[in-house]
């Protein structure tokens, strides 16, 4: 399924994007259209969300106050927005080499 790219957000966070259901994003708190630093805010802000909510379920598991299934949930959700945040650094490092290593 294509989307839009002014969709891509809110279909992301319904899950319509590949069938992978993502974090919310908090659309009431959505940057202004064309604002690049504002949508990186957002998305730092969602990530961190998601690792701390991952941290406090595994805690809740542990003091036997959450489910096998909500942590192993909180837990997946909060390492594939690691391994998505690690991504999206390792290309914009590999963007910086390639504009250093250009000829002037």
């Amino acid at each position: 399924m294509i989307v839009p790219a002014a969709g891509v957000a809110k279909a992301y966070a319904a899950g319509k994007v590949a069938g992978i259901a993502g974090p919310a994003l908090d659309t009431a708190t959505a940057p202004e259209r064309g604002s690049f630093a504002g949508f990186v805010e957002t998305a730092v802000k969602s990530a961190i969300k998601t690792v701390h909510t991952g941290e406090q379920m595994s805690a809740a598991g542990l003091q036997g106050k959450a489910s096998a299934q909500e942590v192993v949930q909180a837990v997946m959700s909060a390492e594939m927005t690691v391994q998505a945040v690690v991504t999206v650094r390792d290309k914009l490092v590999s963007a910086y080499l390639d504009i250093m290593r250009m000829g002037i």
